[in-house]
């Protein structure tokens, strides 16, 4: 079985930078694309961007572009998700993913596991 663990959320200013970190257990992590999704109170839940199982190619929202950042380290299992510039609508619980192929996607029903989230409150 997968299993994925979020962490680094916390409260920051708007302005702030922030890192999140996904770390993926189990054998296929190093084969499948990855994803990260946020989801703010009373909202659906929504596409942030998105990374090929190499980490050569990466796809984002247009709320992500030119401040969010996805990266990915195949040897320890990870994917990060950098935020700079944070703003308060960046609020949200922020969900990583692990798709159920090699390339990038917007679709969540492309993804076959989720974390369970880590909280991201920007405050103005």
């Amino acid at each position: 079985q997968v299993q994925l663990v979020e962490s680094g959320g916390g409260l920051v200013q708007a302005g702030d930078s922030l890192r999140l970190s996904c770390a993926a257990s189990g054998p296929t992590f190093s084969n499948r694309a990855m994803g990260w999704f946020r989801q703010a109170p009373g909202k659906e839940r929504e596409f942030v961007g998105s990374i090929n199982w190499t980490g050569d190619t990466t796809i984002y929202t247009d709320h992500a572009k030119g401040r969010f950042t996805i990266s990915r380290d195949n040897a320890k299992n990870t994917v990060y998700l950098q935020m700079n510039s944070l703003k308060p609508e960046d609020t949200a619980v922020y969900y990583c993913a692990q798709g159920v192929n090699m390339a990038t996607s917007t679709i969540v029903s492309r993804y076959a596991y989720w974390g369970q989230g880590t909280l991201v409150t920007v405050s103005s």
